[in-house]
């Protein structure tokens, strides 16, 4: 049995927060786009959220931006995206607001959205996205505030 001393227990103490901080920078930084097996929005025509009928599967037509395919359910909406991608894509690279409000990132469902001052926000379930509900304001000005940095 190692018995340590209070100067070498102290300074081990000392130590450990310079090694997370070494082994974050190490690993590899999260994609500024959610997307699962490179597909953002899991297939949402992104597009479509703004007509107010929530997630339209697309697959008709599809695009990449920022390192993850789009799908859109007509070439039309990907037309409107191409040409305005941050118009239409989801703020926050398509993670959790509520997450992003937060200070961590989580993954998103396309059920639990809503269109705040012309742009769209995800949520990670619906729950997340009740809690989101209850202060859009001070949630998106926590989350930009955070924003990229927790990206990694």
């Amino acid at each position: 049995m190692t018995n340590l001393t209070r100067r070498a227990t102290f300074g081990l103490a000392l130590a450990a927060p310079a090694l997370l901080l070494t082994t974050r920078s190490a690993l590899a930084a999260e994609p500024e786009i959610y997307a699962e097996n490179g597909i953002a929005i899991d297939g949402s025509d992104p597009v479509a959220y703004f007509a107010g009928n929530g997630p339209v599967a697309g697959g008709a037509a599809a695009l990449s931006w920022k390192g993850a395919t789009w799908q859109f359910s007509d070439a039309g909406n990907a037309a409107a995206f191409e040409a305005d991608p941050k118009a239409y894509a989801p703020q926050f690279g398509g993670y959790c607001a509520f997450a992003a409000s937060r200070g961590y990132l989580a993954p998103t469902i396309p059920e639990a959205w809503t269109i705040h001052e012309g742009q769209l926000f995800l949520n990670a379930s619906l729950r997340a996205r009740m809690l989101w509900l209850q202060d859009i304001e001070g949630n998106i000005a926590k989350g930009r505030a955070n924003w990229p940095g927790i990206l990694g």
